[in-house]
């Protein structure tokens, strides 16, 4: 048996081949790995020999040689196959092992250069990877270190069975077309190329989907984002949840004030900010004293020992932090039915594609993220908005671009009061608010209102009015805004246009 190894990752690599020589296989390799395997004192004949042509171009060419290439792809029981080999006097190779530069974790460095991204696209590597896995039948591709201990079971066992090599290679064709989408989404000039090239590893199977019924399993770098620190495994809705709470919490930068977001079925069901955590959580919570139970609760700094004491009082599925303080931590994980997570790094990046399945195909479309500006925000009454107005406008404004449509959010300065989500009519998602706030037993009179999308009619403003309302946000552009701001005038209420749009469907 002949194995040929050329890694980037050298993660395991040396015990691996220390095995193989054990059970009497010829190692071959390149470059810097051959030195690895040298320096452990395993011999390693250089590709060069098999190839009688050295390594050249600062080694973008060492493996692209029929030398090698003869040998991964003869199949073993053609004997015409074989017989070329015998008359070219090249070697068969049984086993490949091989892992690509590492351009998906050079792109991701802020400072990376062009150049620097280009000589991390690996060319004789994947050569080699679909070669030995399209004879999969006859040669043993190997991608991922993970694998090692797999193949070293059956080589003692003196079988690699045919699933397990078939299974070796897909993982190889999986991995090497990820590596090309990587690479074709990082050149491509549009933000949406004409061909959407992605592809995402399996992170975790999940036991089932929204319903047990549905199978169900998570794709892509999820935790690389977050670190579960105690509780059960996610599931396909915490997932979902997650993402919308951390989303959200985003929107609230930890130097501004501390905040506390309550999600559930990826809805705010209450936001609020304070000096402390728990001045927050006691804002949030007021909103909708209900709903809280078995939701996602998301903070914008450590959390504490005192809002640790606060939540514990609740059942409450996940909590988000981007740290715990000890005491909170041995304080929550007393309760093994709740998940902690901690945030690594943002979920939210510029130019962010969103990909939403649909019957035939995918939608992309950028994130939403961008911030209101002083520019887009145009007062279009009589009467501005005070500053006291213009602070919880501002406030309310970030929240209702993560409430689904129709979104309506009545708010204060540091506190939601009644939010209306998902409704047919923006006048019942605006009565579906009141009665919430009323449910809470909080009063909304002068309270601010904000709206995802135009009011089409004055009823849905005359109706946020008659709660109390004294300023409205909203974007603007209905053929209808005169008789809107009309109404506002009529009222003596402020009203601001941002010109954008906040649908969530």
């Amino acid at each position: 048996m002949r194995a040929l190894l050329s890694v980037s990752d050298k993660t395991g690599v040396a015990e691996f081949a220390r095995e193989l020589h054990a059970l009497g296989c010829e190692l071959v390799s390149t470059g810097n790995t051959q030195r690895l395997l040298a320096e452990a004192g395993l011999p390693a004949r250089a590709v060069s020999e098999l190839t009688g042509f050295p390594e050249i171009l600062d080694g973008r060419v060492k493996t692209l040689h029929p030398g090698i290439h003869a040998g991964l792809l003869a199949r073993r029981d053609r004997p015409t196959h074989m017989e070329q080999l015998a008359a070219h006097n090249l070697l068969p190779i049984d086993l490949l092992v091989v892992n690509l530069y590492p351009f998906q974790q050079t792109i991701v460095r802020p400072e990376v250069t062009l150049a620097e991204a280009i000589e991390q696209i690996d060319i004789g590597g994947v050569a080699l990877l679909r070669a030995a896995a399209k004879n999969f039948a006859h040669v043993v591709a190997l991608v991922d270190p993970s694998d090692y201990a797999e193949v070293l079971a059956g080589l003692r066992a003196g079988e690699l069975t045919p699933e397990l090599r078939r299974r070796l290679a897909a993982k190889v064709f999986a991995h090497t077309s990820a590596y090309d989408a990587a690479i074709g989404m990082y050149l491509a000039a549009e933000t949406l190329p004409p061909t959407l090239a992605m592809a995402w590893p399996q992170a975790q199977s999940l036991r089932y989907g929204e319903n047990p019924h549905q199978a169900a399993a998570l794709y892509g770098r999820f935790h690389e984002l977050f670190r579960q620190l105690h509780g059960r495994e996610l599931s396909y809705n915490n997932i979902l949840d997650t993402g919308a709470a951390a989303e959200l919490i985003e929107e609230f930068p930890a130097s501004e004030a501390a905040v506390v977001a309550i999600v559930k079925h990826t809805n705010p069901c209450g936001v609020g900010t304070g000096a402390t955590l728990l001045e927050a959580w006691e804002a949030a919570f007021a909103t909708d004293r209900d709903a809280p139970f078995g939701g996602i609760i998301a903070v914008n700094q450590p959390l504490d020992l005192s809002l640790a004491q606060a939540i514990a009082e609740i059942f409450t599925e996940i909590i988000i932090a981007p740290e715990f303080s000890p005491e909170a931590l041995a304080l929550l994980q007393k309760k093994k039915n709740l998940r902690l997570l901690q945030t690594l790094r943002p979920v939210s990046r510029p130019n962010e594609l969103l990909i939403r399945s649909v019957p035939g195909g995918v939608l992309a479309q950028v994130a939403d993220r961008a911030p209101l500006s002083d520019e887009e925000a145009r007062v279009v009454t009589q009467r501005a908005p005070t500053e006291a107005e213009w602070q919880a406008l501002r406030f309310a404004w970030r929240v209702v671009k993560h409430v689904k449509s129709n979104a309506i959010v009545y708010a204060a300065a540091d506190r939601t009061l009644g939010i209306g989500a998902g409704q047919m009519s923006r006048v019942d998602s605006s009565r579906l608010a009141v009665w919430k706030a009323h449910q809470a037993g909080l009063a909304l009179q002068g309270c601010v209102v904000a709206s995802d999308a135009l009011f089409p009619f004055a009823d849905g403003l005359e109706a946020a009015l008659a709660a109390g309302a004294t300023a409205i946000i909203q974007p603007g552009g209905s053929v209808r805004d005169a008789e809107v701001i009309a109404a506002a005038d009529a009222a003596g209420a402020a009203m601001v246009f941002t010109g954008r749009r906040h649908f969530r469907h």
